[in-house]
């Protein structure tokens, strides 16, 4: 049953803000990339390979800004988010493709009074992802690749529409394309760049009114040392921009400005399973949720 409930449009965080599935991702506010990729993920394998793929997410904020000043009030929200990955390598006319589906689930909670919302949580499985990456430039001889890609994010997901941007689901389609350049510095240095750009379609009941939404743009970096065959580490850069919200028709003055930095460690603990451990932070916000807090594991199996 939908509420009747009314929520005055105002220039305000709470209806400014929405959370996404990352996958980064992961990320789960829109101060993040839609698909925060990972060091590695644009390294292209042989066709006929399988990857199933398990993430843990768990992040926390405590404080909030609106134009790059810190809101004088308590802000909290926690987010504990798992995905699922497919990946299926394939040659379409002796090009790699690499089709896949995420489904995220998890729980979100805002745990202090923020705008109209009181503390509240939403928990369930959120809006799958489904796409695919194709390397136009696939060179393992010179080290160097490019690959292009396409995701929809369908919105069948859990959501309430009282709880506005504390849900797993969004209620609305997502398009998010990506373009990757990946290169070895040396024998044991490795660059990956990645630009991502995304479009939103209309959220028809958010607080009892329609949200409409600004493409976003998303500029990652990712630079890789080799320790072994087996292992390495990372340090990588997020830095997310645009997206200005617009709810009942009353622009939201909430353009996404942010910087993050997060730390990998990768290891084969067997041929066919991969650990990897992630810790980071946002490092500035312009609006919304400061992330001081984030821990990510992730477990891949090739087959």
């Amino acid at each position: 049953m939908r509420s009747t409930s009314k929520y005055t449009p105002s220039k305000s965080l709470a209806l400014g803000s929405t959370l996404m599935l990352a996958m980064s991702i992961f990320s789960v506010p829109t101060q993040a990339a839609e698909i925060a990729t990972d060091p590695g993920d644009y390294t292209p394998l042989p066709a006929g390979v399988n990857l199933g793929i398990l993430y843990g997410q768990y992040a926390t904020r405590d404080a909030a800004y609106a134009d790059g000043n810190k809101v004088p009030a308590e802000a909290g929200l926690d987010t504990t988010i798992g995905l699922a990955r497919f990946v299926h390598y394939m040659d379409i006319g002796g090009i790699i493709v690499d089709p896949q589906i995420i489904i995220p689930f998890g729980k979100v909670e805002l745990t202090e009074p923020f705008g109209p919302l009181q503390p509240t949580s939403e928990s369930g499985i959120g809006d799958p992802i489904i796409g695919a990456t194709a390397w136009v430039l696939n060179n393992p001889d010179d080290q160097q690749w490019v690959g292009l890609s396409a995701f929809a994010s369908v919105p069948v997901g859990q959501y309430d529409e009282d709880k506005g941007p504390v849900n797993i689901g969004e209620n609305r389609w997502k398009g998010i394309f990506q373009a990757a350049y990946v290169k070895h510095l040396s024998s044991s240095v490795v660059l990956d760049l990645i630009a991502e750009y995304s479009v939103y379609g209309d959220n028809d009941d958010f607080l009892g009114f329609k949200r409409e939404q600004e493409d976003a743009q998303s500029l990652q970096s990712h630079l890789r040392y080799l320790l072994s065959k087996q292992s390495h580490v990372a340090i990588s850069y997020y830095h997310s921009f645009g997206g200005e919200t617009t709810v009942g028709g009353q622009k939201q003055d909430d353009r996404v400005n942010t910087n993050r930095w997060q730390a990998t460690y990768a290891t084969f603990v067997d041929p066919t399973v991969q650990l990897q451990f992630q810790a980071g932070q946002d490092i500035d916000v312009e609006n919304g949720f400061k992330e001081d807090t984030r821990v990510n594991l992730r477990v891949l199996k090739v087959f």
